[in-house]
């Protein structure tokens, strides 16, 4: 089976012209005007990234799959083909009906008629891992079941370990394949579609999103029933919307389209700045509106985590980028890590403007948000520099953002938008509000350890282990000079409050 795959990849490669991406190095350019010669009668008028796209389709649904995880690498694929491979769309033919059914029964060991009143046969949607069927519960609840394609592992397997072999050859025989790094491609796509094969992983990834949004005016996410979960199956709630693609059905149902372009914005800096765990597939085949004029987000198989010093890190750098301090970039930069300590701050500082002033030469309701990430990632990549994963994932989330709420509404102006939550962010982390919140977070942890201090410090005693009391000794003396401190600090506080109350 191997074989022939690799057969018919070989025959597509050639087919599309794909060989130019192979055979770019100078060491083997003489193969490849040969192959050209003896493969004079190809049609390849098209532009190469229209023909890599055409190709990756024709391969089946685990290569256009394969091409919406490259579309994502902005920092790493020319942009050409980047654009062209965001237009994969996974419409893949569907499995049978009585599969599903079965895939179904098998997972959650019980009949379809216990699990459902109504069971739809026809799937509403067929993508590369899995499609989805409308059903109702017997309590009346209607439900969207996801069912992943039967025996698509084995398949996955081959096809992964052919384009390891693809990603080896083109990392030795392109003239671009170092500075692409194909196989850490391959690795990251490997890891993404075999979380993708665990449903339930995409189920906790719907429920905390929901979790995060309840009762909010601005996002719908569906409930999960846990009860009809599976690894191979996800039972949700199933949710009424118009796609929010169809500008034209939006207008006709009277919905806010400036109103939905602000809310796509304020919606992805609450989750990055707030939450610090994203929706990372927003493009618009994952998002309806609905009749409230919210949103509603759909298919949860990626997500984007964002520690505290991301946050922090890209909060300070968009402040900085805003306001041209580009001294404050190369700083931020080196220190939270992304480039070595010992890079000189102006030589950054430099290389940061050459890059980015150009940006700022446009009025602000033009200048991406994306781009000005995507500019950072390079001029950090001139510093030997890897890019985080998870802000690789937020740079393409955010791209997509702009795309949608600027195909909403034209006029968008992002920064308007984004820069006062930005600035009341860093406010509540820098600010009085801050302190308090992490007095407050670390105050059962100091509550829990300073009544044990005695005890321990008595062990270290009779244990008569004199580096071991000092250490002790020095341990009890700095928590107790951090109670003192914070005493001081909820002090003082106490007293501006009765001070400001006094002289009302």
């Amino acid at each position: 089976m191997r074989l022939s795959r690799l057969i018919k990849i070989v025959r597509v490669v050639f087919g599309y012209g794909l060989d130019e991406f192979l055979l770019g190095h100078a060491r083997v350019r003489g193969l490849g005007k040969l192959i050209q010669s003896l493969l004079s009668g190809r049609d390849l008028s098209a532009p190469r990234a229209e023909r890599l796209r055409l190709a990756l389709q024709e391969l089946g649904p685990i290569f256009v799959k394969f091409g919406q995880v490259l579309s994502t690498r902005r920092d790493l694929m020319p942009l050409d083909i980047a654009d062209e491979l965001a237009k994969l769309q996974d419409n893949v033919p569907p499995f049978a009906a009585e599969t599903a059914v079965a895939v179904i029964e098998a997972s959650l060991g019980r009949k379809l008629k216990e699990l459902f009143a109504e069971f739809e046969q026809s799937p509403v949607a067929s993508a590369s891992v899995a499609q989805v069927h409308k059903a109702r519960l017997h309590n009346g609840q209607q439900v969207a079941v996801k069912v992943l394609r039967p025996d698509i592992l084995p398949v996955i397997e081959s096809d992964l370990a052919l384009m390891r072999i693809m990603a080896v050859l083109l990392e030795k025989l392109s003239a671009d394949g170092k500075r692409l790094r194909p196989r850490e491609v391959v690795a990251e796509f490997d890891r993404y579609l075999h979380d993708e094969l665990d449903l339930m992983r995409e189920a906790a990834n719907a429920s905390q999103l929901r979790r995060n949004f309840l009762n909010s005016g601005q996002l719908l996410v569906p409930e999960v029933f846990y009860d009809f979960c599976a690894r191979e199956v996800f039972v949700m709630e199933w949710m009424d919307g118009i796609p929010v693609g169809r500008i034209d059905e939006l207008l006709a149902a009277g919905m806010d389209l400036k109103k939905l372009s602000r809310f796509g914005v304020e919606i992805f800096f609450t989750q990055v700045f707030r939450d610090g765990f994203f929706h990372a597939d927003m493009h618009p085949g994952n998002i309806l509106v609905a009749a409230d004029n919210r949103y509603i987000a759909l298919d949860f198989g990626i997500v984007g985590t964002l520690s505290d010093s991301d946050k922090q890190y890209l909060a300070i750098n968009f402040l900085a980028f805003f306001n041209r301090d580009y001294h404050r970039v190369a700083t931020a930069h080196i220190e939270s890590g992304w480039v070595p300590k010992e890079t000189r701050v102006e030589e950054l500082e430099a290389a940061v403007r050459t890059v980015c002033e150009p940006i700022f030469n446009k009025p602000l309701s033009q200048i991406s948000f994306g781009q000005v990430l995507l500019r950072l990632f390079e001029t950090s990549r001139r510093f030997n520099v890897e890019i985080q994963p998870q802000l690789v994932l937020l740079q393409k989330t955010l791209l997509n953002i702009e795309g949608l709420g600027r195909q909403l509404d034209p006029d968008l102006d992002l920064w308007q938008t984004a820069m006062p939550f930005l600035e009341r962010w860093m406010h509540e982390q820098i600010g009085w509000r801050g302190m308090l919140r992490n007095l407050k977070k670390e105050a059962p942890q100091w509550a829990a350890l300073l009544p044990v201090l005695p005890r321990k410090l008595g062990e270290l005693l009779d244990q008569n282990h004199t580096e071991l009391l000092v250490a002790g000794y020095s341990g009890l003396m700095w928590e107790q000079k951090k109670r003192n401190w914070l005493l001081g600090v909820i002090a003082a506080l106490l007293a501006g409050l009765l001070l400001t109350w006094w002289f009302k």
